[in-house]
């Protein structure tokens, strides 16, 4: 199983001009969020990630050999030079990884969050997956996963049709090699028809609406976590998230 990370973005809601590091270079607790992906990721099994870089590239480059995961081999960088665009770039730019016959987990670099989320997708009996999380706050801004019968029926921020309830997307996905390279044409097929300002999700919303019986997903309510967007978000994953981090069995302090 093999990660893809996207950590190209520029992160502009965080207001922190032109000093601003990428968001996977966030501190919290001393260490980046870069560097927890990589240690969860290590601990769940997973034989390497695949970095999707842009703004401030070589910074995130330079944390990666700070923490030898360039010199093992764990961890590599492709960069999406067009980074300002939506965030479907940094999805085909890594599209070989997407196409290679691996299992694929698709992460957002900018959640901080407990290691028992990633546990449960990687442990998780689905092969194309989702994270749900069912203490979700009202509007627009949360990814929304709608669920009938069961099922997952959509994933868009603003929902509409037939459905029981819905939860918040944390942002993390899990698929199969086949799916996986589904999601590499489709992210294809974006970018040649010219689409590529949309967003990452909409690629892997098709899929769904294409394929719903192939996908569940896995309900994480109660676990910490946080997608950090805004400068607020940077004060409760501080003050509320990191505090309520279970530590995996055995780690060091």
């Amino acid at each position: 199983m093999k990660a893809v990370i996207l950590a190209a973005g520029i992160g502009k809601r965080l207001r922190g001009g032109a000093d601003q590091p990428p968001k996977a270079l966030l501190s919290f607790g001393g260490k980046t969020l870069l560097a927890r992906h990589l240690d969860i990721l290590r601990r769940c099994g997973v034989e390497q990630a695949v970095i999707a870089t842009g703004y401030k590239a070589p910074d995130i480059e330079a944390e990666l050999a700070r923490l030898g995961a360039l010199q093992s081999g764990f961890a590599s960088c492709v960069l999406n030079p067009d980074f300002g665009a939506g965030s479907i770039l940094s999805l085909w730019t890594v599209r070989e990884t997407f196409a290679g016959g691996d299992d694929i987990l698709l992460m957002d670099a900018d959640v901080l969050y407990d290691f028992r989320l990633l546990s449960r997708l990687t442990a998780s009996a689905h092969q194309n997956c989702f994270l749900m999380d069912r203490n979700i706050e009202p509007g627009e801004e949360p990814v929304k996963l709608c669920v009938k019968g069961g099922r997952l029926v959509d994933f868009h921020k603003t929902v509409g049709g037939s459905y029981d309830y819905y939860g918040e997307s944390v942002g993390f996905f899990r698929f199969a090699p086949d799916m996986a390279a589904r999601l590499a044409h489709t992210a294809e097929g974006y970018v040649a028809s010219r689409r590529t300002g949309e967003w990452y999700e909409e690629a892997v919303r098709d899929l769904l609406l294409a394929h719903p019986a192939d996908f569940g997903f896995e309900d994480v309510t109660g676990l910490p976590w946080i997608e950090i967007d805004f400068p607020e978000d940077v004060v409760k994953a501080r003050e509320d998230v990191l505090p309520r981090l279970a530590e995996p069995e055995g780690s060091p302090e």
